[in-house]
């Protein structure tokens, strides 16, 4: 990345979803929508052959798919998934992903979006640092988190979240082999995880998608605990999982 200014390329097979990502580009001066394209293939040969910080990405493609596309990237950039179908984001969850826009595509969800790349980018800066004090939850990457404990700094991959269960001045953060409590409020939490796979489902509650196993009568299951959905998040819920 050069300076804070994100260099990026929009790859999708619908003119009409790139020209609104060209409009959003525009808006923004700490992005650099250099390239885009409906080829697949071209976007990951130019991708490849250049310095991309980001990667606007559509899932559904004729010739190589969005996943096709980052198994062959192999890390080489930051990718946000742009697709008109919830479902499918959850696929991007082993890849380099720190996002996934569904379309069509507000300005206020864009500009998030590049907001969390400007964060990693900071985040990573800060990480070379050396005695910097950590009080909030602090991502080395998108797949890892550091969860700050009495008296340590706890590394836990994304992946073996379980749910986080937000109380008065504590969180407690679940996994499968273990829980963490912190002073870190669940609000930070949610600020850090990424949006495409975690979702507050509940005033007291963040639940990783990819970990539940079924919904029923308004209550989560993920693997042994039981987790209500509010009703001021019940609409966002079913919507956010096509249910």
């Amino acid at each position: 990345m050069n300076g804070q200014v994100i260099r990026a390329i929009a790859i999708d097979d619908e003119p009409m979803a790139l020209r609104v990502i060209e409009s959003h580009a525009h808006k923004m001066k700490q992005l650099d929508l250099i390239m885009t394209t409906t080829d697949a293939v071209e976007g990951l040969v130019f991708a490849q052959n250049h310095d991309i910080d980001l990667i606007f990405l559509d899932i559904q493609m004729p010739d190589l798919t969005g996943i096709q596309f980052l198994k062959q990237l192999a890390g080489q950039s930051k990718v946000v998934l742009t697709t008109a179908y919830t479902q499918y984001a959850l696929e991007g969850y082993d890849y380099d992903v720190i996002d996934y826009l569904l379309k069509p595509i507000s300005f206020d969800r864009f500009l998030r979006s590049v907001q969390k790349m400007q964060r990693l980018f900071i985040t990573n800066e800060a990480a070379g640092a050396s005695n910097i004090a950590l009080e909030n939850p602090t991502k080395t990457d998108f797949g890892v988190i550091f969860i700050k404990t009495e008296h340590k700094l706890v590394k836990v991959d994304h992946q073996d979240l379980l749910y986080l269960q937000g109380g008065k001045d504590y969180t407690t953060v679940v996994t499968r082999s273990e829980k963490l409590l912190t002073l870190t409020t669940l609000a930070k939490f949610e600020e850090s995880l990424p949006e495409a796979y975690f979702m507050r489902v509940h005033k007291s509650y963040l639940v990783a998608l990819t970990k539940i196993q079924f919904i029923e009568r308004q209550r989560i299951f993920i693997d042994h605990a039981v987790i209500p959905i509010g009703d001021s998040y019940k609409e966002h819920v079913f919507k956010k999982i096509g249910g």
